[in-house]
């Protein structure tokens, strides 16, 4: 970031890549267009991932990477792929607000059904309106929180070198397509049954067990363990290598809990009952459904209750920046408005009057749009109150985190939770009660999820512009057709992974294979507080888990029970893709590597975990599609092995470690950004 200083030396003026009065192509149709493909695609990989995983990937580096490669091929200039970044990555946010949210409808009852016309004008309102608001917010709160030099924005400096070292020569793209295609080959051998997803096996406990009274051997027992191996994904891997080891350990000790814990706990005492009930004595079979059932029924809620008290935790330890986030926000509209600073091309922003209108439009939209969930207009106009309010405050407020701590970090289902619970109990104060009542919840937490989410993921974007010298309002636009574009094709994925896993013998969202954990999190609480139907003795438990969790000092309490509250394979996957990242930094310190050298082995680490991650899931939407329109998938194997699946975990981990370390690069080399700054 280049820096001068002024005669007097007290101040800093930034000096921007592109020279202010420098003009060059940037807001372009083939930009756009490269952008907007971006945005569907990456935003519909973030859907599938963000549902079978709980998390989502920021589509920033991706996206920078692919715009910068594309473009290059057609001469294009930094601020073209600076444009097309912009735009291309605001499809993740709005993927993110959305299965964050909209899945709640269904788990929580409000929909019985989702495949219909209705229910996607509902849900494309929801994202419509909420990345609307979030770009008229940012556009407001730019001028102001781009030039804050306290917030250091490291994934935008991060983004930023991305296009310098492109305009050098450099580029990751060959990393991340390749590992795209790895990704996308692994998972279309998977569907089509070359190699065994997982495998499971049931380990009975004996029958003699303690009597809790005398301390005899009188109690019969029954009941066993559930043990997994990991699931066969490159996304997970994908997940856990960018995570890094630390973490990844946090969320598998998650599932260790739920299954070596609870499930073989509970499955001990309440055995018996299982075995009365059983038809055709008790299989291997029956077992696995019965511990299914068990951590589905009982350890998840008590899961939901850790991850709501890990949500307060969060934002409790947040509490001084987001504090200070809502004390700039108001005077920062205020400079806003006065239009403080300059106007050159590096320094206009959508007109003042027109983001003013476009925000009263969109309250008004937003009225309507709770009037039809409540049916009550009272209940609609204090809905949109709270919405608008809250809306700006925490576009503020996720603007400033992100400044802080960047995208990936962001805690945007605790601000989403926080929300969620205000509208509620002002909706049992209004006398809103039933299905009416929950969905006025759901519909203020869902835009103001997917508004939080926009806002921070732009205002990322508009930092990279501000430091390669991007002119904002046309950023600002784009991200405008962005928007529009993903709110109107993003429930098309949500409704091929649910439909699609429910034709294939699953239960769509909130099941297995699509947990949907933030999802079940917001219907289970809307549901508890309006409906008077949350299961409180099992989300005390958790609660007082998390406390435990907190009092221990674990690093993130809500990780452990993300972990808790998916299949075990899921987290052992993604524990896997830890440890290869743990033993490529072994591997760094055992060679000496220099700073230089193993910011070029992590960049090419998470270029390639990103590619996998891209690829398995986009084949995914492929074959869930299949499934939606009920077109058989043909089986190169009737009994697949999952000693085959060993080799695939050993040719993820090769690619993962010796591409990355052979390409460290000679130590006197500069050092390129790190992407995990």
């Amino acid at each position: 970031m280049a820096e001068i200083k002024t005669t007097g030396g007290e101040h800093h003026r930034y000096k921007p890549y592109v020279p202010a009065e420098t003009s060059m192509a940037e807001f372009t149709i083939r930009a756009l267009i490269i952008g907007l493909v971006m945005a569907v695609i990456l935003g519909a990989a973030n859907a599938y991932l963000g549902l079978k995983a709980g998390m989502t990937i920021a589509a920033t580096y991706p996206a920078a990477v692919i715009g910068m490669a594309v473009l290059r091929l057609m001469k294009g200039s930094i601020l073209e792929e600076n444009f097309a970044r912009t735009v291309g990555s605001i499809g993740e946010s709005v993927a993110a607000g959305a299965i964050f949210t909209i899945p709640a409808f269904l788990i929580a009852g409000v929909w019985t059904e989702f495949a219909t016309t209705q229910r996607y004008l509902e849900a494309t309102a929801i994202m419509l309106v909420g990345g609307i608001i979030g770009i008229l917010f940012v556009t407001i709160l730019r001028r102001v929180m781009v030039e804050d030099v306290e917030l250091p924005y490291p994934e935008s400096v991060a983004a930023s070198e991305i296009h310098k070292a492109g305009r050098a020569g450099g580029s990751g793209a060959m990393y991340l397509f390749g590992a795209g295609l790895m990704g996308a080959l692994i998972q279309a051998l998977k569907q089509l049954n070359l190699f065994a997803a997982s495998w499971e096996k049931f380990i009975p406990f004996s029958k003699s067990a303690i009597d809790l009274r005398t301390g005899g051997a009188t109690v019969q027992g029954s009941g066993g363990a559930l043990i997994s191996t990991p699931g066969v994904s490159p996304a997970y891997i994908g997940v856990g290598y960018i995570i890094g080891p630390r973490l990844a350990s946090l969320n598998f000790s998650g599932g260790l809990i739920s299954w070596g814990l609870f499930v073989p706990l509970l499955l001990y005492f309440l055995g018996p009952n299982f075995e009365v009930g059983a038809e055709g004595g008790v299989s291997e079979h029956h077992w696995i459904d019965q511990a299914n059932g068990v951590w589905r029924f009982i350890v998840r809620p008590i899961a939901i209750g850790g991850m709501l008290m890990s949500a307060v935790y969060t934002l409790w330890r947040m509490r001084k920046n987001l504090i200070g986030g809502l004390k700039r926000s108001v005077s920062d509209v205020k400079k806003a408005a006065a239009g403080v600073g300059e106007t050159n091309r590096i320094e206009k922003d959508i007109n003042f009057k027109w983001v003013l209108t476009g925000i009263i439009i969109s309250a008004v939209l937003t009225f309507f749009l709770y009037n039809y969930f409540s049916g009550d207009i009272s209940a609609a106009l204090v809905a949109t109150l709270v919405m608008i309010v809250a809306g700006f405050f925490f576009a503020a407020v996720s603007g400033y985190l992100v400044g802080l701590i960047g995208s990936s970090n962001n805690p945007i289902s605790g601000l989403t939770l926080s929300t969620l619970i205000v509208a509620a109990l002002l909706m049992v104060a209004l006398g809103q009660k039933g299905a009416a009542g929950i969905a006025a919840v759901l519909g203020v937490a869902g835009v103001i999820c997917v508004s939080a989410a926009v806002a921070g993921e732009m205002l990322q974007d508009l930092k990279v512009g501000h430091i390669l010298g991007g002119t904002p309002w046309k950023m600002q636009v784009g991200d405008i057709f962005g928007v529009l574009l993903s709110a109107a094709v993003m429930f098309f994925p949500l409704v091929i992974l649910h439909q699609g896993d429910i034709n294939t013998g699953g239960t769509g969202f909130g099941g297995k294979n699509l947990p949907a954990p933030q999802a079940s999190l917001m219907a289970l609480v809307s549901q508890g507080i309006v409906g008077g139907e949350m299961a409180w003795p099992l989300i005390i438990v958790g609660i007082l888990m998390a406390i435990a969790f907190i009092l221990v000092q674990i690093k993130s309490p809500m990780l452990v029970c993300v972990g808790m509250y998916l299949p075990l394979e899921t987290t052992f996957a993604i524990f896997i893709g830890g440890v290869i990242r743990g033993i490529v930094d072994k591997m760094g310190e055992s060679r000496k590597f220099n700073a230089a050298q193993k910011a070029r082995v992590e960049n090419n680490g998470v270029l390639l975990a990103s590619g996998l991650i891209a690829g398995e899931a986009l084949v995914g939407l492929v074959f869930a599609g299949l499934a939606f329109y009920e077109k058989p998938i043909p089986h190169i194997l009737e009994h697949s092995s999952f000693i085959t699946s060993l080799f695939v975990f050993l040719l993820i981990g090769l690619v993962l470690t010796l591409i990355p370390v052979r390409n460290a690069g000679k130590p006197d080399e500069p050092a390129p950004p790190s992407a995990m700054m």
